[in-house]
């Protein structure tokens, strides 16, 4: 049964970011900004994948549910919580992605907790909201699958059709890993907050997220970067004996495969990510 959580109508500022990937430091670091900008636990989304390659599993979950924000099940989620033999993350089998899911889902597994397990089989697939008049929907992959891979570079009426599947005006999408926004029409836009847990692919140690702020008559997405202990978050990984070649990109900010990009988002390996924000103006 597919779990649907609507809000309703909104009133504030939203604070967007997906994927903590197990990285304690880094999800520390994205509520000690919310804190320090007064966004309260019902102005946050979180898009999914909680728990995956970094070492601190449990205590990124216990983390989440603690702090009471709304959280999109992912499909690290899905596949924790039903004790399933892999991630669920759609990597070709055999791949490199593949290959090295096989030891970072296992430490997750093995390390957390039936509550944590049971906590998120609970978890929505999508979370619906209106912010000044304009219909978002969260969610993990697509329409079509909680594993589907969305990039900036996929057609822009492909996406539309998601949006229309979805029956929203802009889709807040997760599990690629990279931050965009698109707009697709004069009624739909396509946006990713990119992740905090892990580098995206352009050679910062940095991470992303973004916010959704209501100015004037229509809402404004802009995106930013989350710098975090990334030394601590690997020496953990290196203590639980976690895949080296994530460990690296945590401090080399480059992916270690690029099996599941489309070719524009791997020629953009190692380029510096600038990011302006979108005025989101939906015509009715």
């Amino acid at each position: 049964m597919t779990l649907i959580n609507d809000l309703g109508t909104l009133h504030k500022d939203l604070l967007i970011f997906g994927g903590p990937y197990s990285n304690l430091q880094a999800l520390e670091a994205i509520k000690a900004y919310a804190d320090a900008q007064a966004f309260a636990p019902d102005q946050i989304i979180c898009t999914g994948d909680i728990a995956a390659y970094c070492a601190q599993p449990e205590e990124c979950i216990q983390l989440v549910k603690n702090w009471g924000i709304h959280v999109v099940k992912g499909n690290c989620e899905e596949s924790l919580a039903a004790q399933q033999d892999d991630c669920g993350c759609g990597f070709e089998q055999g791949s490199a992605c593949d290959v090295l899911s096989q030891s970072w889902y296992r430490y997750a597994a093995q390390n957390i907790s039936q509550n944590s397990a049971t906590w998120m089989h609970t978890l929505p697939e999508y979370i619906y909201f209106t912010l000044a008049d304009v219909r978002f929907c969260a969610l993990h992959g697509s329409a079509n699958s909680i594993n589907e891979f969305i990039f900036a570079s996929h057609p822009a009426h492909t996406m539309q059709a998601q949006t229309i599947a979805l029956e929203c005006d802009i889709a807040l999408g997760g599990h690629c890993g990279l931050p965009f926004g698109k707009q697709l029409s004069s009624k739909s836009y396509w946006l990713n907050a990119g992740v905090i847990g892990m580098p995206a692919n352009d050679g910062e140690t940095s991470t992303w997220f973004m916010r959704i702020d209501k100015e004037g008559t229509s809402p404004v997405a802009s995106w930013h970067r989350l710098d975090y202990d990334h030394h601590n978050a690997q020496q953990a990984m290196h203590h639980n004996k976690l895949p080296e070649a994530y460990s690296q990109s945590l401090e080399t900010g480059l992916w270690p495969n690029m099996d599941v990009l489309p070719s524009a988002e791997k020629n953009a390996q190692g380029k510096r990510i600038a990011l302006n924000s979108m005025r989101l103006a939906i015509q009715k």
